[in-house]
């Protein structure tokens, strides 16, 4: 795998024993134990992830929130400096470029966060929408990104910062956060249906922030994971993996994250058109959870059928580690997309029975 592109924190994967995957032109852990036990950790107590290969980019000038609202969906004039919207880039077909997080640095200061596959394609996208008075960046190279996600995820962090995490909110950040001597961004958000935090920091100093997080987190049970327990316990919190969930041929409204599109936001944004008559009129299909009656896992582009008809198509699927249950999200045809509606998933050239439920199949409980 040695053609891969590999993250700050390569050299320290072994000590954990890692086993790496190609994801997306990666060399990523898939597991340091076990994505049944790392995803229990995560649940129950704390888990830590290297997320450095996502891309970061960074946007700046006079024109810098304008510009903004005119390639993402979400109003990002509501934004306080601090905090953070989950945010869309569409096609003007609606169809989906990537999802990212919107950072609110200053009124002329904002850094992007997309997805490590896309980040070409998004910055050439950005690059050719942009507008006079702001400049972009891709600094996506000297930036490392470390997750640490979970019930404990708080109380562990707390320990190597002066900072008090308690009064950072959800989707708040700040910034300069000493955390083990380091200077870094601190972001209460994740991808894991969990309490916890996304730091920021300077690519060099990765590893040891890595090493320090698994030392202070020993005796509480932090765990280093991987990428397969990070998929199942998004996909538990129905949070969308782009590739899957969301495409240049599925729009947001389409995939449940209609929240994050505002159709009638003072400035006109690419796609703008297409998702106001979706959200209006409805799509044209849903993304729904499914849970399988006869024995069989969905998995994904597994074909959905009502009868005879192809209505969809699987885009996730496991056996859910929390519910034990053979589970998965689906892309049906908005008129099969009501609870209790009988489908057939086919696996292996047999059709099983299965039928719509209501997901996310995870909600934390609140304190």
């Amino acid at each position: 795998m040695s053609n891969l592109k590999r993250t700050p924190l390569f050299d320290s994967y072994a000590k954990y024993g890692a086993k790496t995957i190609d994801f997306g032109g990666w060399e990523l852990p898939v597991q340091f134990s076990s994505i049944g036990q790392e995803h229990e950790a995560v649940r129950t107590k704390a888990g830590l992830f290297d997320v450095s290969h996502m891309g970061e980019v960074d946007v700046k000038g006079e024109s810098a929130l304008e510009y903004l609202q005119r390639v993402t969906t979400n109003d990002v004039s509501k934004l306080a400096v601090g905090q953070a919207q989950y945010s869309v880039l569409c096609y003007p077909d609606g169809g989906t470029v990537d999802d990212l997080l919107v950072y609110k640095y200053a009124d002329d200061h904002y850094l992007l966060v997309i997805n490590a596959g896309n980040i070409d394609k998004d910055f050439a996208w950005l690059e050719e929408h942009l507008i006079p008075g702001v400049t972009i960046e891709n600094i996506s190279p000297q930036t490392a990104q470390i997750a640490i996600q979970g019930p404990l995820a708080e109380s562990i962090l707390q320990k190597l910062t002066a900072t008090d995490l308690s009064k950072i909110g959800f989707f708040r950040f700040e910034r300069d956060v000493e955390v083990a001597g380091i200077s870094a961004l601190v972001s209460r958000t994740g991808y894991t249906g969990e309490d916890g935090f996304e730091i920021y920091l300077p690519a060099e100093r990765a590893a040891e922030l890595w090493d320090a997080l698994l030392e202070a987190g020993k005796e509480d049970g932090l765990l280093p994971c991987g990428l397969g327990a990070r998929d199942t316990l998004r996909f538990e919190a129905k949070l969308p993996l782009y590739g899957q969930e969301l495409s240049k041929d599925i729009t947001p409204i389409e995939a449940g994250i209609g929240f994050a599109v505002k159709v009638d936001k003072e400035v006109p944004f690419i796609g703008q058109e297409v998702l106001k008559a979706q959200k209006e009129n409805g799509a044209p299909r849903k993304l729904v959870g499914i849970e399988m009656i006869d024995r069989g896992i969905p998995r994904t582009h597994y074909p959905v059928y009502v009868g005879e008809e192809l209505v969809g198509e699987v885009t996730t699927g496991t056996q859910s580690p929390t519910l034990k249950k053979n589970v998965g999200l689906a892309l049906v045809k908005s008129e099969h997309a009501a609870l209790g509606t009988q489908l057939e998933v086919e696996i292996r050239g047999k059709r099983l029975k299965a039928e719509v439920v209501a997901a996310p199949f995870y909600k934390r409980p609140k304190n």
